[in-house]
């Protein structure tokens, strides 16, 4: 199995966390997790909010839990509430349905991880991450 590293999580997340600051957007938190749903790097801005890491995280872990990024998560969770509900139940709450959670693939299409962001709109948190996996030559897959 491939997974990202350390070192890749950390090159990513300041990327990703950079381009933030770059379009001046409210501070973020990143959450990157390995191929096997482990946290690998946990980066919070100066002045994020409480709740960032755990928001994060569930982006990220239900994206990987899933197998698909969270646009699909989105359209499907508005689409299918009960089974959403129930997905959530089985997850224990760590799910969360909307764009900035993204799994990483290297270039075979094989997944590496994923990452969550959170601080700013869900779009906006989206495109930090793709910014930061596209620095490493991997593939953004944002459900899209």
């Amino acid at each position: 199995m491939i997974t990202i590293t350390l070192e890749q999580a950390h090159k990513l997340a300041d990327v990703a966390m950079k381009h933030g600051q770059t379009l001046q957007l409210a501070p973020l938190t990143i959450a990157v997790l390995d191929a096997g749903g482990c946290i690998v790097l946990i980066h919070r801005a100066d002045g994020s909010s409480l709740l960032r890491p755990q928001i994060a995280i569930a982006k990220a872990w239900g994206v990987l839990g899933m197998g698909f990024g969270g646009r699909e998560l989105a359209r499907r969770a508005r689409a299918n509430p009960p089974f959403f509900n129930a997905v959530s139940d089985m997850a224990n709450g760590n799910i969360v349905p909307t764009p900035g959670g993204v799994l990483i693939r290297a270039m075979t299409g094989a997944v590496m991880g994923s990452i969550g962001i959170s601080g700013d709109t869900s779009e906006n948190d989206e495109v930090c991450a793709v910014r930061g996996i596209e620095s490493l030559s991997l593939i953004a897959d944002t459900g899209e």
